[in-house]
């Protein structure tokens, strides 16, 4: 019995110094992986504004290129259109129905 009773604290003291390397060990790996997923986000955050930034350039070339003047522009220029006279044109009136 004696023996029995002089090996349990020794046990005890195995078991406990095992979670406590386990503990440490899972802390470790739960830190890396938080520190990577923080790189990643940070690095999808900058490509987010980088983003942002085209889709901002993007918006102001397409209000340049839709500028009423700028169409009016290329169809009498490029494709030779031009403003029908008074006398040229048919306005047909749109009939109610009762």
């Amino acid at each position: 019995m004696e023996i029995a009773a002089k090996r349990q604290p020794i046990v005890l003291t195995l078991v406990f110094a095992i979670a406590c390397v386990a503990s440490a060990v899972a802390v470790i790996y739960t830190k890396h992986e938080s520190r990577k997923l923080f790189i990643a986000l940070e690095q999808l955050t900058i490509e987010r504004d980088a983003l942002n930034i085209e889709w901002g350039q993007l918006q102001i070339e397409q209000s340049t290129w839709a500028t009423h003047a700028r169409i009016e522009k290329v169809a009498s220029d490029d494709l030779s259109l031009a403003r029908p006279d008074r006398s040229e044109l048919n306005i047909i009136a749109r009939q109610v129905d009762p």
